[in-house]
């Protein structure tokens, strides 16, 4: 396998993406107060640009699947031994539950902190979400469904995984014909990549349209009074990656944390923009095999899991806001509603599918837990998009962490950064 340099021009896509980005914030917040006024401004071009935001994300969420899928089979399979394979999932896993139960620990710092939810009056007609959170038991026998293609064709990213562990697994028992199952698979991932990268040549365009819209949208007038929610939010989420993962980088990998963050923040950045970990699978499986050398089979493994199961952003999002509903329904404090809601985040963090907004319906299953009104959900509902950016780089970091750490603990030499700002995918040719 070669890995190709595919430039997107003289200008690094990054940049392309960050000049659309701050372009959509400001044509948003111009065309807010101009539509009551103008129709074809309210009627014709912000349609437009919601409907070429939507596509966006919905063309880079087809690829999810096969993507997911072909990564871990080939990742799983190429292991090669049962003994290896479960060693690295018990690290993989022991580190995600870690990593998670600190993160709701900082959030519970930050709640404290900022205190959110002081003074803020709750509208009268809140929105009720129909997404209630299914018992233990149903959600259970919803994996093993009887539709699998329903399933796959609604993106359940956990019932895929499942699935690809077991076929990875099978193919390690196979012989040759695993090896020829499992290489299918490896070129599979290869193309599926090449088609991300592809796409992603979009990503300004994408981005302006989405961040336009939802500027327009949600402005200044809702952001300002929620300020300290989202001050909270993404505080907390800066210093679990300053803190948590630099110690992480330093202690157990032996390296820099600049070295880690300057080689993922092209995966952090798109996580920003998109606000899926899964769309950003792609970049991240690229910035951490690229810039820090980890192999294949433990990267295919480990970010694939990380994109279900390893929600540190999440974590810290869940904690703030239940605080923010307690606090805003003048429900009292109290030490056993603090367990409640801590043990319900880590729980319901280790497992929100890697989309946009996920979050915010794993929010019902935080407050139902904690007896707190599920109706609060409408008080966050409206800033979500602008908490939602903020968890899931943080997300995404975790991951790349995660798997750096891991590959570290396997004797695997971290090498330097190769990242120039430019965006790199792998091409799976001869």
């Amino acid at each position: 396998m070669k890995t190709v340099m595919y430039r997107t021009g003289r200008m690094p896509l990054l940049l392309k993406i960050a000049i659309g980005f701050f372009l959509g914030i400001l044509f948003g917040f111009i065309a807010a107060p101009m539509m009551p006024y103008s129709p074809v401004l309210s009627d014709h071009i912000m349609p437009f640009l919601e409907l070429a935001g939507k596509l966006f994300l919905r063309v880079l969420s087809v690829i999810i699947i096969p993507l997911v899928f072909s990564s871990l089979v080939s990742g799983i399979a190429s292991i090669g031994d049962t003994k290896k394979l479960g060693r690295i999932g018990l690290k993989t896993f022991a580190i995600f539950v870690l990593t998670s139960i600190a993160a709701a620990g900082i959030g519970m710092f930050c709640a404290e902190l900022f205190k959110p939810g002081v003074n803020i009056t709750i509208p009268v007609n809140l929105h009720k979400y129909s997404d209630a959170p299914k018992p233990i038991r149903d959600a259970l026998l919803s994996i093993f469904s009887s539709s699998p293609a329903a399933k796959v064709l609604h993106n359940e990213v956990l019932y895929v995984i499942i699935f690809a562990l077991l076929a990875g697994v099978i193919c390690m028992f196979l012989g040759n014909t695993g090896k020829k199952i499992s290489g299918f698979f490896s070129k599979l991932e290869g193309i599926m990549q090449r088609l991300t990268y592809t796409v992603m040549n979009f990503a300004p365009y994408g981005v302006f349209a989405l961040i336009a819209t939802a500027a327009a949208d949600f402005g200044l007038s809702l952001i300002v009074p929620f300020a300290t929610i989202i001050a909270a939010v993404y505080s907390g989420c800066i210093v679990h990656g300053l803190v948590v993962y630099s110690l992480m980088i330093m202690l157990l990998c032996m390296r820099s944390p600049v070295w880690f963050f300057r080689g993922i923040y092209e995966a952090a950045a798109t996580a920003f923009v998109t606000r899926s970990s899964s769309i950003t699978l792609p970049v991240t499986l690229d910035n951490v095999r690229d810039n820090f050398g980890v192999s294949e089979e433990i990267s295919s493994f480990v970010l694939p899991l990380g994109a279900t199961m390893n929600m540190d952003g999440t974590a810290i999002y869940q904690v703030i806001c239940a605080i923010f509903v307690a606090r805003a329904y003048n429900v009292p404090i109290t030490f056993g509603l603090q367990a409640s809601i801590f043990m319900a985040t880590v729980l319901a963090s280790i497992g929100t599918v890697g989309v946009p907004s996920a979050g915010l319906i794993m929010l019902t299953m935080v407050l139902t837990s904690a007896g707190l009104p599920v109706e609060g959900v409408g008080l966050v509902a409206g800033i979500d998009v602008v908490l939602c950016s903020a968890r899931t780089s943080l997300n995404v970091m975790g991951d790349a962490a995660v798997c750096a750490v891991v590959a570290a603990s396997e004797g695997e030499h971290l090498t330097e950064n190769n990242s120039r700002g430019r965006m790199q995918p792998v091409n799976y040719g001869a």
